[in-house]
C-alpha cells in the first residue's frame, strides 16, 4: 500500500478536499478561490515530487484567511496520515533554495513535536489581493496537524514573489528529504526511544 491520504474537512467556512501521495512524481491538480496558493502548492508538490489534488471552497467574500488556514490543516492532517507509522523514514530535511536576489532556508524534523519558528519578513503586505501574513497562518496549521517541527528562514531578498516562491519550493524539497525511505534504518522508527 502507498504512502497515501485523503481529506476532507467541511465547516461553516470552508468545503476542502484534499489527496496527497508522497511517493508521487510532482504532478498536481489544484482548484481554489485564492490563486496565489494554488501557485504555490504547485510549487510545493512539483519541488517535493509529490503527487497532490486539493479543491477548495471558503468564505472569501470575507477575506482568504479561513480557506489558506484549512488548507495548512488539510495538508497537515494528510502529510500525518500518509506517513502512517514513520518506519524507515529519514525524519529530517533540509533544503537552501535561490530565486533571483532572494535565498530561503527550509529545516524540519518530522518529530511528533509541532513547532514553528517563521523568520520572513516580506516587503510588500500584498500581492494582488493576497496577504503575504497568511503564509504564516498556513505554515502554523501544517505543522500543528502533522505534528513537525519546521523553520523556515529568510536569508536574503526584495521581491516579496520571489521569497513567497523559494519559500514553497525549498519546503516541498525538504518534506520530501525527511519522507523518504532510507534503507539503512530498515523498517525501523527514527529515534532512539523507538516512538515518534
Amino acid at each position: 500500500m502507498g504512502r497515501t491520504a485523503e481529506v476532507y474537512r467541511k465547516t461553516k467556512e470552508t468545503d476542502i478536499t484534499l489527496k496527497l501521495d508522497l511517493d508521487g512524481h510532482g504532478q498536481s491538480r489544484i482548484a481554489t478561490p485564492v490563486p496565489f496558493m494554488d501557485h504555490m502548492l504547485t510549487l510545493f508538490a512539483a519541488h517535493g515530487f509529490m503527487d497532490l489534488q486539493l479543491t477548495a471552497d471558503g468564505d472569501t467574500q470575507i477575506d482568504d484567511h479561513h480557506t489558506v488556514e484549512d488548507m495548512g490543516i488539510c495538508l497537515g492532517l494528510a502529510v500525518r496520515q500518509a506517513l502512517q507509522d514513520k518506519l524507515g523514514i529519514r525524519r529530517y530535511g533540509a533544503a537552501s533554495v535561490p530565486m533571483d536576489e532572494t535565498l530561503v532556508r527550509v529545516v524540519l524534523d518530522i518529530s511528533g513535536r509541532p513547532f514553528l519558528a517563521y523568520r520572513v519578513a516580506f516587503p510588500d503586505a500584498f500581492s494582488g489581493r493576497f496577504d503575504f501574513g497568511l503564509l504564516e497562518e498556513f505554515f502554523r496549521a501544517v505543522v500543528l496537524h502533522a505534528g513537525i517541527t519546521l523553520h523556515i528562514d529568510l536569508l536574503a531578498g526584495k521581491n516579496a514573489h520571489h521569497i513567497a516562491e523559494a519559500v514553497f519550493k525549498a519546503f516541498g524539497q525538504a518534506m520530501d528529504r525527511a519522507t523518504i525511505i532510507d534503507p539503512r534504518r530498515e523498517g525501523a522508527v527514527p529515534s532512539t526511544k523507538g516512538a515518534i
